[in-house]
């Protein structure tokens, strides 16, 4: 069902040291670091997503995006059309995102209360 979570800090260096460290014992390392934001996952890939399923990301905190795992591109367009058509918010309509991979295709969406949720399918 989850393909990735992010949660937003104060600190980017700060808590990228403590998730380091705190992290490590679970099996889990940096996996990407683009300076304000930081992906950990297993140090072994264990899903096929070599990117980590847990991000944080330097902004206002308590701000939280969740990342559903969809089957294919037409579920992440599934996922738009009735996210919108439930009263979601447009935040990035289905497409390829490459700068988060080649064959990243998702679409993103503002729920009810403001969280950024996405729907994401990894493959080609």
């Amino acid at each position: 069902m989850m393909d990735h979570f992010s949660v937003n800090v104060s600190d980017i260096e700060k808590s990228k040291q403590f998730y380091k460290e705190a992290l490590a014992p679970l099996g889990n390392e940096i996996k990407l670091d683009f300076g304000t934001t930081v992906s950990f996952g297993k140090k072994e890939i264990i899903s096929g997503d070599p990117a980590g399923g847990f991000w944080i990301v330097e902004g206002e905190p308590k701000l939280i995006h969740f990342a559903f795992s969809a089957a294919s591109k037409a579920e992440v367009e599934a996922f738009y059309d009735a996210a919108i058509k439930a009263g979601g918010t447009d935040n990035g309509k289905p497409g390829i995102r490459p700068d988060y991979g080649a064959h990243y295709y998702a679409a993103f969406i503002l729920d009810p209360d403001g969280y950024n949720i996405e729907a994401v399918y990894h493959g080609a």
